[in-house]
């Protein structure tokens, strides 16, 4: 055999074998592939785009009791929220006249009557909205049905946040899991123990999950950069490993949808010249927000396929403690809306709209029923506002405003 071309088999199969084992430490082996064979869906969206309307939305797995020594801190850790929020980021406003939204998902199991009731305050604000995050362990689908029913009534009726459903007055939630373990999904089986989750979110009121992506921790699914309905099988874990693809066939019955964040690798940001970093959507010091990372944003192409220039932006951050909000409430944050402003006055095609993770969901089913109107008219399309005041209306109030409301129709859904 040519002893160039043996040399050249061994060079190859170790880079191969190199390729496979860098896949593995940087848990991308689970996602790799599919990261490729989406390319070309990909350049064909972004063709298809021509205006680009940049939806927003940041879903906070907002702790303020992490690491704090008393309840003293956490509150002190919120009063600063509502202190400095409206006032650096007041005076801007998106393509809608909005200024930036933030969704508060709250850690249910450490509720405090104060801590929730100061978010509700900057929410009603006109800054954001509550949902519902949770860290558990070796729990079971009981126990989890009782915590989360327990949860969402108290939001609603307490503190009158959350979500309700138009047809129905039904109070729903969006939920984030605590340490990204969602339907058990983590390889050792800790963080979470139940292998029915997903159908036991989707039972108690659940509209979308928002916890993905995860990378690069273990709990990562396969499917990436995507918006779409995953089925439980209740007998396994981590059944949001695949689903069904918004738009590409009708929603199931059982199906909860999955809003993921971009997930892409930066080829032009290597660790030593020769790993490529990885963009998660994850805004922290030290990766802050940047109009750098809207291309990044834009390349994941998160969309429903009736309207490719609607581009779904998950982020995600930890933004409760001290070192969280450097990152999301210090100046490199003004600056990136300051220059998404900048952006939106000079390209008359780039668009800017800041929406809470509800406002996410009503928007790719609008996408999804082919709305063909505008980002502002869907904002409410199938979820509105809980309409129930903070020292808590009769439940006959709901009913009468979701009566009086318009239907979740495209030619009834108002702004």
């Amino acid at each position: 055999m040519n002893p160039t071309l043996i040399a050249a088999t061994i060079v190859l199969g170790a880079g191969v074998t190199l390729f496979l084992v860098f896949l593995r430490v940087r848990g991308m082996d689970r996602w790799f592939l599919d990261y490729v064979l989406q390319s070309p869906r990909r350049w064909r969206e972004k063709a298809k785009r021509g205006e680009v309307h940049l939806l927003i939305a940041v879903a906070d797995h907002f702790e303020p009791m992490h690491k704090a020594k008393s309840a003293l801190q956490g509150q002190a850790r919120i009063d600063r929220w509502a202190e400095v929020y409206p006032r650096i980021f007041g005076s801007i406003r998106d393509r809608d006249g909005r200024p930036p939204q933030h969704t508060f998902f709250y850690p249910v199991e450490q509720y405090d009557e104060n801590h929730v009731e100061a978010l509700a305050a900057l929410c009603r604000a006109g800054f954001g909205e509550v949902e519902v995050h949770l860290h558990h362990d070796n729990d079971t689908a009981e126990n989890l049905r009782a915590v989360l029913t327990k949860a969402k009534e108290i939001l609603a009726r307490r503190h009158g946040l959350l979500a309700v459903r138009r047809d129905t007055g039904e109070v729903a939630y969006g939920f984030v899991h605590g340490n990204w373990c969602l339907d058990n999904s983590r390889p050792d089986g800790r963080s979470c123990g139940v292998n029915n989750e997903i159908d036991v979110l989707r039972e108690t009121g659940c509209y979308a999950d928002f916890t993905m992506p995860s990378a690069p921790g273990p709990s990562q699914t396969r499917t990436i950069n995507s918006i779409y309905y995953a089925v439980d099988d209740p007998d396994r874990p981590m059944s949001h490993d695949r689903g069904i693809p918004i738009g590409r066939c009708p929603a199931p019955d059982r199906g909860l949808l999955m809003i993921q964040g971009p997930l892409v690798l930066l080829w032009k940001s290597r660790k030593w010249g020769i790993v490529p970093r990885i963009e998660n959507g994850c805004i922290q010091g030290s990766f802050p927000a940047s109009i750098g990372r809207v291309d990044n944003w834009l390349r994941a192409g998160v969309s429903v396929p009736s309207r490719p220039d609607w581009v779904f932006v998950k982020l995600h951050a930890h933004g409760a403690h001290e070192a969280g909000q450097a990152a999301i409430l210090g100046e490199t944050m003004v600056q990136f809306h300051q220059a998404l402003a900048a952006k939106m006055e000079a390209d008359p095609t780039f668009h800017v709209h800041y929406v809470t993770a509800r406002e996410m969901y009503n928007l790719a089913r609008a996408a999804e029923a082919g709305w063909a109107g505008s980002v502002a008219e869907a904002r409410d399309y199938e979820l509105i506002k809980n309409p129930a005041s903070p020292t808590v209306r009769r439940v006959a109030a709901i009913a009468d405003h979701v009566a009086s409301a318009p239907q979740s129709t495209p030619s009834g859904v108002s702004s």
